[in-house]
C-alpha cells in the first residue's frame, strides 16, 4: 500500500498546488513548470541509498516500488504540464503514451508480479543500460547547469517549486499517513524519507524535450537540493521520531 499512499499525498498535494499556481504567477509557462517539476523528487537515485543508509537494505523493496509510483507520476501527470505548451491537450496526452519509460514500468511490474526470472546475461545487459542512462542523465543536467548564474536564476520559481517540494509536500503526506493509515513506523519513516528527497534530474529532461525554460529547471533542481543538503540534519530528525 505504501506506493499508493504515495501517489494520493502527491496527488492530493497537486490538487493544491493548481490552485497556488493560478495566484502566484501570471505565466503559463511558469505555472506548468511549477506543477511539473515540483512534486518530482528524486525517489530512485536518491531515495533507494538514502534508504539503505538510514534503514538498511530492507528498505529496498520499499524504496523500489514507491520509485515505481513516482516514474509513473513522472512520465504521466508530469510530462502532461511540460508537453501542454507545446501540443494541444489531446496532444499532450497521446505524447505520454510515446514515452517508453511507462511501458518498460509497467513490463517490470508484470514480470515482478509473476515472479518471472530473467536471464543473469540480459539482467547485466540492462544493469549496463541503467547505469549509462543515469550518466547521460547527469551529463545532460551538467550542461544546462553550466550556464546558470546566481543573478540569472529564476528566484520566484525556484523557491515556490522548492517550498511545495520540501514542506507542503512532506506536510500534507505526514497528516495523510498519521489520519488515514496503519503504517508501522518502518514504512511510514520510508514514505516520509521519500516524500522529502529533493527534485528530480529528470525534470531538465522534460523541459528539453518540451522546450520549457530548461535552463531555469536545472536552475530550480540546483536550488532544491542546496536546501534539502541544508535541512536534511532535520529531516533525519523527524524521520527518527517516526521510527520511535
Amino acid at each position: 500500500m505504501s506506493p499508493i499512499f504515495y501517489l494520493i499525498i502527491v496527488l492530493t498535494t497537486l490538487t493544491i498546488l493548481i490552485f497556488i499556481s493560478k495566484i502566484v504567477f501570471s505565466s503559463r509557462t511558469d505555472e506548468s513548470i511549477y506543477l511539473g517539476t515540483a512534486l518530482v523528487g528524486n525517489t530512485g537515485n536518491l531515495g533507494i541509498p538514502l534508504g539503505i543508509a538510514l534503514f538498511g537494505v530492507e528498505s529496498v523493496p520499499y524504496t523500489s516500488i514507491i520509485n515505481i509510483a513516482n516514474v509513473f507520476f513522472m512520465y504521466t501527470i508530469s510530462v502532461y504540464f511540460f508537453a501542454r505548451e507545446q501540443f494541444s491537450l489531446k496532444e499532450a496526452i497521446l505524447s505520454i503514451f510515446k514515452i517508453p519509460a511507462i511501458w518498460f514500468a509497467s513490463l517490470a511490474l508484470f514480470l515482478n508480479y509473476y515472479q518471472i526470472p530473467i536471464n543473469k546475461h540480459i539482467l547485466m545487459a540492462l544493469d549496463m543500460g541503467a547505469y549509462t542512462s543515469l550518466t547521460i542523465q547527469l551529463f545532460i543536467f551538467g550542461v544546462y547547469l553550466y550556464s546558470v548564474r546566481i543573478k540569472t536564476i529564476p528566484w520566484k520559481l525556484s523557491l515556490h517549486i522548492s517550498f511545495a517540494k520540501h514542506f507542503i509536500l512532506p506536510l500534507i503526506g505526514i497528516f495523510i499517513i498519521i489520519w488515514f493509515t496503519d503504517f508501522n513506523s518502518f514504512v511510514a519513516s520510508i514514505l516520509i524519507m521519500e516524500l522529502m528527497v529533493p527534485l528530480a534530474v529528470n525534470n531538465v529532461n522534460f523541459a528539453v524535450l518540451y522546450n520549457c525554460k530548461p535552463f531555469a529547471v536545472a536552475s530550480t533542481i540546483l536550488v532544491s537540493s542546496a536546501l534539502f543538503v541544508g535541512m536534511l540534519y532535520f529531516y533525519i530528525q523527524i524521520i527518527e521520531y517516526f521510527i520511535k
